[in-house]
């Protein structure tokens, strides 16, 4: 009997950000040389080995390359991770989370 391989992705959220990163990298946004500097300072050497796969290291990395390239700005992120964030108190449980659920949204 083998044992399980252990799962690329924890959450479907670490996968989409895979995505996004690589389709960024292929549409010229960024190299992987890029990518693999600013992932290497977003984690630290004195962080544990585990982190090297931490998709969350993942998305700030891209959030600053998209800050930094003009493709959004941080206060933009910063707003729509507060609405999110609404949206998922105002969500009953077991629902997916909309941006319309946030109490304060806005078409």
């Amino acid at each position: 009997m083998s044992t399980p391989s252990p799962r690329a992705f924890a959450a479907p959220w670490e996968a989409q950000v895979f995505a996004l990163v690589v389709s960024l990298q292929e549409a010229g946004l960024f190299t992987w040389a890029e990518w693999a500097d600013r992932l290497g300072r977003e984690i630290r050497p004195t962080d544990a080995p585990e982190r090297a796969a931490d998709y969350a290291a993942w998305l700030a990395t891209l959030e600053t390359i998209l800050s930094e390239r003009g493709v959004t700005a941080s206060e933009s992120v910063a707003a729509r991770t507060a609405a999110f964030l609404r949206a998922a108190a105002a969500t009953p449980h077991g629902q997916p989370i909309r941006l319309e659920n946030d109490p304060l949204y806005r078409p």
